[in-house]
C-alpha cells in the first residue's frame, strides 16, 4: 500500500510533466483501436459472398495496425524514459529517505500501470468515437466498397486496451530498472548532464537489432530476394533499423550534433547560441526523446515511399525490357475478331495483320488457367498464357530464362517460373487444363523469378476455349508512322485496338499505382499524425522542465529573446538529428531493395524519395519552432531569481 500511495501522490504532483506520456500513449491506443475496429469489419465482410474485394483492405489494415502499434511503442518508450530521467532528483530523495532500490522500481512500475490504464481507456474511447468516420472515409476514397460501415466486434477494444497497457509496462520496465540504480546523492545533483545513457545492455541490444536486420536481409538475398520487394516485408523491415537507431542514438547523435551544429544558424542567437550544440550533446536523453518521433516518421515516410517508387520503377523497367514488340494489338472481346481456334492462324484478324506491309512477326497469346498436380495429389491453380508460335513468342516476349529454351515449347511441354518449384528441364509435370482434362507436360524452360507475376506458357493445344487478348507485332522498320497507320487501318474492320509499345507500357506497366499509394497513406498517415502530436508534447514537456536552466542563462546576462532563440535553435538542431537518422535508415532499407533487384537481374533505376522526406522534415522543423518558442517564452515569465533559487 505504501508504494501505491507514493505512486498516486507522485502522479498527482507531476501530472503536468507526465501529460506528454499520457497523451502519447492515449493517442497510440486510439490509433490502434481505430485500425483494429476497421480490420474486424473488413474481416467479417471478406467472409461474406462477394467479399473478395475486401481481402486487400484486410491486408492493408492489418499492416497499418502493426505499424501503429510499433510507432506508439517506440515513441511511448522514449517518452517514458525521458520522464523517468527528469525525476532523477525526486527518486534520489526517495533513496535518501530510506527507500530501497526494489521499492523505487515498484513505485515507477505502479505509476506506469496507473497511467497506462487511464491512457489506454481514454484511447479506446477516442478510437471507438473515431472509427465510424474512418470507415466511411475508406469507402469514400475507394479502398472499401460503397456502403461499407462499422460492424460490431467484441475483441478490437480489449485488444487495443491490452496493447496499450503492455506497451506502457514494457516501455517503463527498463526505465524503472535504471530508476532503481539512482542513489541518494542524485538528489543533490543540479546539472542536467546525462551520464551513462549508453549502457552495455542498450549497446548490445542495439547492435543485436542491427545484426538481426542484416541477417534477415542477407538470408532473403541468398534464398528469396523477391521477398524483400513484397509490401509486407518492406513495410516491417525498417522497424528493426528504426529500433536499432533509437537505441544507439547516444552513440550516433553526438557526431551528427557537431556536424549539423555548424550548419544551423546558431550565431543568430548571439553569444547564447554557442550553447546550442553543447546543450543538445549534454542532455542526450532529452535529445533522444525529441528526436525519436522525427526518426520514426522520416524513416517510415522515406522507406515506404521510396520502396513504392522503387518497385514501381523496377516493374516498369522490367516490363520494358521484356517487351520487344513495336505494336500491341488488342482484339475486340466479341464480334468478327473472334478466332476459330485458341490462337489459330486461321483467324481473320491474324490473316489481316500478316498481310500488312512492314509487319515482320506476329505473336498472339491468350489467357488460360492450369492446375499443377503435386506429388501428393494436391493441385495449385496458376495463370497461364497460350501461344501458337513459340519461336515468335521467344523473340517478342523476351522471357527471363533460367534454364531451357522457349523455342522448345510444343504441345507436350510447358514453360513455368522457378517459384513453382519445378526447375529441372525435362521434368514431367501433371497438369489439369481449363476444361478439366488431365495431361502430363514436360518442362521446356524455367523462368527466373522477378517482380512481375510470371505466368506459365503452353501451346494452344493445352488451352481449350482460350481467346487472344494480346497480339504482339514486330515491324521491319520500328517507329515507322506509315506502318502504324496501315496496321490500324487493317484491324479497324475487326474492332481491334492498336497501341504502340510506349502506349502499351504506359497503360499496363504502372498497374494499380493509385491503390498502392492509398494503401501507403493508410499505413503512414495515422503514424505521421501521431508522431507529430507526440513531438509537440515532448517538446513542451522538455522545455517546461528547463525553467531553472533558462533562468540561470538570464542571470548570466542573456536577454529573453536570446534565450527563446537558443531553445528554438536547439529544438531545430535535435529535429535535424532525428531526420538525419531517419534518412540513414531509409538509405539502408532502399539499398537492401536495390541489392535484391540486382540479384533478380531486374533493371533498378535509383529513385530517391526526396519529396516525402523533405515534406516530413520540414513539417517537423516548423512544428518544433512553433512549440519550442512559445514554451520557452512561457518558462521565462517568472522572475529568474525566483526560479533559480528553487
Amino acid at each position: 500500500m505504501t508504494v501505491l500511495r507514493i505512486a498516486l501522490k507522485s502522479l498527482k504532483a507531476r501530472w503536468a510533466s507526465l501529460l506528454g506520456a499520457f497523451l502519447a500513449l492515449a493517442l497510440g491506443v486510439a490509433m490502434t483501436a481505430v485500425m483494429l475496429l476497421g480490420l474486424a469489419t473488413a474481416v467479417a465482410g471478406s467472409g461474406a459472398p462477394g467479399g473478395d474485394d475486401l481481402v486487400p483492405l484486410v491486408a492493408a489494415l492489418g499492416t497499418s495496425g502493426g505499424v501503429s502499434a510499433f510507432v506508439s511503442a517506440f515513441v511511448v518508450a522514449s517518452t517514458f524514459s525521458f520522464a523517468v530521467a527528469q525525476r532523477r532528483r525526486e527518486l534520489g530523495l526517495l533513496r535518501l529517505t530510506g527507500a530501497t532500490r526494489a521499492q523505487v522500481r515498484r513505485t515507477v512500475l505502479t505509476e506506469a500501470l496507473l497511467l497506462g490504464t487511464a491512457a489506454s481507456a481514454t484511447g479506446c474511447l477516442l478510437g471507438r468515437l473515431g472509427a465510424p468516420a474512418f470507415v466511411r472515409q475508406l469507402a469514400e476514397i475507394g479502398m472499401a466498397p460503397p456502403g461499407f460501415t462499422l460492424a460490431p466486434a467484441p475483441w478490437p477494444l480489449p485488444a487495443a486496451f491490452g496493447t496499450g497497457l503492455l506497451t506502457a509496462l514494457t516501455a517503463v520496465a527498463v526505465a524503472a530498472r535504471r530508476a532503481g540504480r539512482f542513489g541518494p546523492l542524485d538528489a543533490l545533483r543540479t546539472a542536467d548532464l546525462d551520464t551513462g545513457v549508453l549502457t552495455a545492455g542498450r549497446l548490445l541490444t542495439g547492435v543485436g537489432l542491427l545484426l538481426t536486420a542484416a541477417a534477415l536481409a542477407g538470408s532473403a538475398l541468398a534464398t528469396d530476394p523477391a521477398d524483400l520487394l513484397h509490401r509486407k516485408t518492406y513495410t516491417t523491415q525498417p522497424m528493426w533499423l528504426i529500433s536499432a537507431a533509437g537505441l544507439l542514438s547516444p552513440l550516433l547523435a553526438p557526431p551528427l550534433i557537431r556536424l549539423l551544429g555548424r550548419a544551423l544558424p546558431t550565431r543568430s542567437a548571439g553569444y547564447a547560441g554557442r550553447l546550442v550544440p553543447a546543450n543538445a550533446a549534454a542532455a542526450l536523453r532529452r535529445t533522444g526523446a525529441v528526436a525519436a518521433p522525427v526518426l520514426v516518421s522520416v524513416a517510415l515516410a522515406g522507406s515506404l515511399a521510396g520502396a513504392l517508387d522503387t518497385v514501381g520503377a523496377a516493374r516498369a523497367a522490367e516490363a520494358r525490357a521484356r517487351t520487344a514488340a513495336d505494336l500491341v494489338v488488342v482484339p475486340a472481346t466479341s464480334g468478327p475478331a473472334g478466332l476459330s481456334g485458341p490462337t489459330g492462324p486461321s483467324g481473320p484478324l491474324l490473316a489481316a495483320l500478316r498481310t500488312v506491309p512492314g509487319v515482320a512477326a506476329v505473336s498472339p497469346t491468350a489467357p488460360t488457367t492450369l492446375s499443377l498436380v503435386g506429388p501428393d495429389g494436391a493441385t495449385v491453380r496458376a495463370e497461364a498464357r497460350a501461344s501458337t508460335d513459340p519461336a515468335a513468342l521467344a523473340v517478342l516476349a523476351r522471357l527471363p530464362l533460367l534454364a531451357g529454351s522457349t523455342a522448345d515449347l510444343d504441345d507436350n511441354s510447358l514453360v513455368l517460373p522457378a517459384e513453382r518449384g519445378r526447375t529441372t528441364v525435362g521434368e514431367q509435370v501433371p497438369v489439369i487444363r481449363a476444361d478439366g482434362s488431365r495431361t502430363t507436360l514436360r518442362v521446356a524452360a524455367v523462368l527466373r523469378d522477378g517482380l512481375s507475376d510470371n505466368r506459365l506458357y503452353v501451346t494452344a493445344a493445352n488451352a481449350p476455349g482460350a481467346r487472344p487478348d494480346r497480339i504482339d507485332v514486330r515491324l521491319t522498320t520500328p517507329g515507322g508512322h506509315d506502318a502504324v497507320r496501315t496496321t490500324r487501318a487493317a484491324v479497324l474492320p475487326y474492332g481491334a485496338t492498336v497501341l504502340t509499345r510506349e502506349e502499351w507500357l504506359a497503360a499496363h506497366a504502372p498497374a494499380d499505382t493509385r491503390t498502392a499509394w492509398l494503401r501507403m497513406v493508410l499505413v503512414l498517415g495515422p503514424a505521421l499524425l501521431y508522431t507529430g502530436i507526440a513531438l509537440a508534447n515532448t517538446l513542451l514537456m522538455a522545455t517546461t522542465d528547463r525553467r531553472r536552466e533558462l533562468a540561470l542563462l538570464r542571470l548570466a546576462g542573456a536577454t529573453r529573446a536570446q534565450v527563446v532563440r537558443l531553445v528554438t535553435a536547439e529544438s531545430l538542431l535535435v529535429v535535424a538529428v532525428g531526420a538525419g537518422l531517419g534518412c540513414a535508415v531509409t538509405a539502408v532499407q532502399l539499398g537492401t531493395m536495390h541489392a535484391a533487384l540486382a540479384v533478380l537481374h531486374v533493371p533498378a533505376p535509383i529513385v530517391l524519395p526526396w519529396r516525402p522526406v523533405t515534406a516530413v522534415t520540414a513539417g517537423a522543423l516548423l512544428l518544433a519552432a512553433a512549440c519550442a518558442a512559445p514554451a520557452a517564452a512561457g518558462a521565462l515569465r517568472p522572475r529568474p531569481v525566483t526560479v533559480a533559487t528553487r
